[in-house]
């Protein structure tokens, strides 16, 4: 946690000018039902709290697994009433496969394939779970994003996301996906879904809204890492 860092002043839940409901921590479990609720009416699925919302977010390229992402989505479907939202622009062989769950899974699945910033903080207020599915990432924003706005993220253990996301208390590990950029490894689309099934089934939990709590909890600033980097730096001089 002490490496990485975030803009805490755009990414601020207490703050932020494009969700239905600001909120803290002390407030989130409440506002955050709402604000789940004016994102299922903005990207037109069913508004109901009680659905679980799983969201991505994330350039579509190899490196953050959109392929994997698709694939896992009717195992994950196929648990449980759970409502996926897709967000990100980039090869259009993803935008593809977004679209085309999409066109499977209409009352379940919304891919929004353009950039839209406005929505991208709608789903850090409004999901209950971060999916991502990176093959490697060497730091990672998107799970600190989700942490402030006590979003859980269900991610691939690799990199920047085994320092930041503890197993049970911030959000959920998935294990390391191969790095293979031109094949989506049937082992990796187990363990996408596995991970985020058994999220889903501790979301709305005392147990889930504990991990909300935790995640808000977190100092995500800037401040830790520059410091640190600022004893390293004193200590090479």
């Amino acid at each position: 946690r002490d490496r990485h860092g975030m803009d805490v002043s755009e990414w601020d839940p207490s703050k932020d000018k494009y969700t239905a409901m600001k909120y803290d921590v002390e407030t989130a479990i409440q506002a955050k039902a709402l604000n789940k609720e004016a994102l299922q009416a903005s990207v037109g699925l069913p508004v109901d709290r009680n659905i679980p919302v799983v969201a991505f977010v994330g350039r579509l390229e190899e490196q953050k697994g959109p392929d994997v992402m698709a694939a896992a989505i009717p195992h994950i479907l196929a648990e449980k009433n759970v409502q996926i939202v897709l967000l990100g622009t980039g090869k259009k062989k993803f935008e593809r496969l977004f679209k085309g769950a999409e066109e499977k899974y209409p009352d379940n699945v919304r891919a929004v394939v353009k950039f839209n910033a406005p929505l991208a903080h709608h789903i850090m207020a409004g999901a209950d779970l971060l999916a991502v599915t990176s093959r490697f990432e060497p730091c990672g924003l998107i799970q600190l994003q989700g942490m402030r706005y006590g979003t859980p993220c269900a991610c691939a253990s690799t990199g920047g996301f085994v320092d930041t996301v503890v197993e049970g208390r911030t959000g959920f590990q998935m294990g390391r996906l191969s790095v293979d950029c031109n094949v989506v490894e049937p082992a990796d689309v187990q363990k996408v879904a596995t991970t985020l099934n058994r999220a889903i089934k501790v979301v709305g939990t005392p147990a889930y809204n504990e991990m909300v709590r935790n995640c808000m909890a977190q100092g995500l600033s800037w401040k830790g890492p520059a410091k640190n980097w600022e004893k390293v730096l004193l200590s090479m001089g």
